[in-house]
């Protein structure tokens, strides 16, 4: 199945990111694809603050550091993963990577993922829409859960 949905602003991919949180379970990847500025961070940002409950959770960037953790309700865990200077997937050992997959995991740049690239993950493709502001967001995997996410998400 594959969804396609224009985001007129963020707003638009706060409200997506809130449809698609109570959809994540332990174990879940959603990979995020698309060209730098086409809303991948505010995405992984409004994904996690909806995951956490907090709109204020202090959400920085992992451009430098790679990965950043976070503790969830219920004792969870997400994990950010932003791979644009990452190597190779070989490195990916040194982020804890298999650890992380215990938990949610968001990754920016899943191109350098390589093998290791989850079968199950749920794409979001990001890519710019007709105006400024505008991003169009097209979803695919998750069969099945997938249906949940109204076209009216954005």
């Amino acid at each position: 199945m594959t969804l396609t949905l224009p985001l007129a602003d963020l707003a638009a991919t706060g409200r997506l990111a809130g449809r698609l949180a109570p959809l994540l379970r332990p174990g879940d990847a959603v990979l995020l694809e698309g060209p730098l500025g086409a809303g991948k961070s505010a995405l992984a940002r409004a994904l996690l603050r909806a995951l956490a409950g907090d709109p204020a959770l202090e959400v920085p960037s992992p451009s430098f550091t790679l990965v950043q953790s976070y503790d969830l309700p219920g004792g969870a865990e997400a994990h950010h993963y932003d791979l644009y200077r990452l190597e190779g997937p070989g490195d990916l050992r040194e982020l804890g990577w298999e650890e992380a997959r215990r938990g949610i995991v968001l990754v920016e740049w899943p191109e350098r993922l390589g093998a290791e690239r989850p079968a199950d993950a749920l794409l979001v493709r990001m890519a710019y829409g007709p105006g400024e502001e505008d991003r169009v967001a097209t979803l695919s995997g998750w069969d099945g859960r997938l249906a949940a996410v109204p076209d009216g998400a954005g």
